[in-house]
């Protein structure tokens, strides 16, 4: 991730070393990903910030998001949903990048429940869908990531016909992205 700042800076490791004073090496462990940007010493931030035209916080900013349970993040979509109202929910979405964020930082499962409430909102209410999201549209994971509360009901119960049964229900939106979602206007 570092690298790609430095991509999009236009600036080689080798130079932000030299014009910014940090060690080489220092460059090269953040490039590689062996030493993180967050764990750096304020005065080598400082350092590589000015040298970049960036604030110390526009470095470290990308680097310092925590990641939630699924489950959680996806309770919350659906609050949001229902708080803001199917339109008002589209129009934050169309004009965010959230879900082009999560899928750069490597969150798939966020990036791709996005695209498909976003493409599930747009069926429901007869609106054609945009192509924002054609680039991630293509995207599947690799398996089906079912809620926690349902894994674990057949866990206990000893029946996988249930995870079947949830697959077959699954909104189509959700399950083009192998994201099994059976409800979500359903939330307290």
């Amino acid at each position: 991730m570092f690298r790609d700042l430095l991509n999009k800076k236009n600036i080689t490791a080798y130079r932000l070393s030299k014009e910014s004073g940090v060690p080489y090496a220092t460059i090269s462990d953040l490039c590689c990903g062996k030493t993180k940007i967050e764990k750096c010493a304020a005065e080598t931030v400082y350092r590589i910030a000015k040298t970049l035209g960036m604030t110390m916080e526009e470095i470290i900013e990308p680097h310092t998001h925590y990641r939630q349970s699924f489950d959680l993040f996806r309770s919350e979509v659906c609050h949001r949903v229902k708080g803001l109202g199917d339109l008002d929910f589209l129009i934050e979405m169309l004009n965010g990048n959230a879900a082009e964020d999560y899928y750069a930082r490597g969150w798939y499962p966020e990036a791709l429940y996005l695209v498909a409430m976003v493409d599930y909102l747009s069926r429901v209410n007869d609106i054609p869908l945009c192509d924002k999201y054609n680039s991630l549209r293509g995207s599947k994971l690799q398996k089906p990531l079912f809620p926690s509360s349902l894994r674990i009901e057949a866990k206990v119960l000893k029946d996988d016909s249930l995870l079947d049964k949830a697959i077959d229900n699954a909104i189509p939106e959700f399950a083009r992205f192998n994201i099994i979602e059976g409800e979500v206007r359903d939330v307290c």
